[in-house]
């Protein structure tokens, strides 16, 4: 039977604070800070760890190479890996911070995925996001298919290039779907935004449609959602900020969507067990949700069939959030359980838990065991991430040659540890 897995980025040793994504206030509010790429790391495994702990399977993937000295060599500088470094950072620090990212840490946006149940010829369908907005993550998805490719590559999957870059498409981020058991049909919902304000809409709606058009699934179970511009423009450049869904329940910001009652309406005929929950700005401002990361919580069904939120440690500490969550425990919903998690590092730069995950539901055993966590193997990357990753990261620290050795040092660890 499929199960639902969440596969989580393990961050990577240059996580760094170089405030590369417009449109992200978090990230723009810290920037120039000193990053903690191990502690980022060992955060973001200890949450695989609970995830886990609750019953759950859990997978991960990988950083990718960084510094990226394919894209800097396709970009005219040359010489060895070092050199090409040196100049790039002399004749453009940012634009070589762009090619130091870690921000593939942040697997929602590394593919939108339909489920066999979903799909006309029943296989669980995979498409890269080409993340084509951001010059910095424009140049993740060849990695990230190669990835993808091989952690998935049973004949149970298809997996898709990245669509042409025109069409921005940033994965699962704006993707949601809902369904009576994870093995069952689904309703699949995808949202997108208007450029119409403050800051750049991320998702474009033809992409949505060439992905839900290539996935083959069924028009009267497939829903294009626009994102309200209150929302982009207040900070969620991902719908996952203001919305998320799992299992038969939607629950989103008040002024998560341009057109509320339209999508209530549609669930209601799709779906007539549909629970959507929806937390009004008179609670929950729209700039303490998306400060908070309320809503880019993880909603997970737990093996007893209850649902739990994992929620960052933000949300605690957030009054009007706080509030409203213990009124959510009070009433009726499918909603029972909330875990608070500490994913500072990851939160600093705009991802919070739901940021750091991307769910595939599937059999584990048609997946490569290399990307599946166990607790030895859990305890085994704890151990090379003290042992590799660098403790602290400053704005200065991208240009030092100390720096890209002990980066390619550590992804090389990795690798031969997992047999990669």
């Amino acid at each position: 039977m499929l199960q639902e897995i969440n596969f989580d980025g393990l961050i990577g040793p240059t996580h760094n604070y170089a405030a590369l994504s417009f449109g992200n206030l978090a990230s723009q509010t810290n920037a120039g800070a000193t990053s903690r790429p191990r502690d980022a790391a060992l955060q973001g495994l200890a949450k695989m760890r609970f995830v886990m702990g609750l019953g759950l399977p859990q997978g991960y993937l990988l950083p990718l190479e960084r510094p990226n000295t394919v894209w800097l060599r396709a970009l005219g500088f040359s010489g060895s890996d070092d050199a090409v470094c040196a100049a790039a950072h002399a004749a453009d620090p940012r634009l070589f911070a762009q090619g130091c990212s870690a921000s593939a840490m942040w697997t929602a946006n590394a593919a939108t995925v339909s489920p066999a149940p979903d799909t006309l010829d029943r296989r669980t369908h995979i498409s890269v996001a080409n993340l084509s907005r951001m010059v910095h993550r424009s140049i993740e998805h060849g990695e990230t298919e190669a990835m993808l490719r091989r952690a998935f590559a049973h004949l149970h999957f298809a997996v898709h290039a990245a669509l042409p870059a025109s069409f921005g498409d940033e994965g699962a981020a704006n993707h949601m779907r809902l369904a009576a058991e994870h093995h069952l049909p689904g309703l699949e919902i995808f949202v997108y935004g208007e450029e119409a304000g403050r800051f750049p809409a991320r998702q474009n709606r033809r992409a949505s449609e060439a992905i839900a058009r290539r996935h083959a699934l069924d028009p009267a179970r497939t829903a294009f959602v626009a994102q309200s511009q209150d929302a982009i423009d207040a900070g969620a450049f991902h719908n996952d900020v203001v919305a998320v869904a799992n299992g038969r329940v939607l629950f989103a910001h008040e002024q998560a969507f341009a057109d509320p009652a339209g999508l209530r309406g549609w669930l209601g005929e799709a779906m007539a067990d549909a629970v959507f929950i929806e937390v009004p700005a008179a609670a929950v401002p729209l700039e303490d949700a998306i400060s908070s990361y309320l809503f880019n919580s993880q909603l997970l069904t737990l093996p007893g069939g209850e649902m739990a939120l994992i929620l960052p440690g933000e949300c605690e500490t957030c009054g009007s959030v706080r509030t409203w969550l213990d009124t959510l425990l009070a009433a009726d919903t499918p909603i029972r359980h909330l875990h608070f998690v500490n994913v500072r590092e990851s939160m600093r730069n705009g991802g919070g838990p739901a940021c750091l995950r991307l769910r595939v539901a599937a059999a584990p055993h048609t997946i490569d065991p290399r990307f599946l966590l166990t607790p030895a193997r859990a305890d085994a990357l704890e151990a090379l991430i003290e042992a590799h990753w660098p403790e602290t990261i400053t704005p200065g620290d991208l240009g030092s040659a100390d720096l890209w050795g002990q980066a390619r040092a550590a992804r090389g660890a990795l690798l031969g540890l997992l047999g990669l």
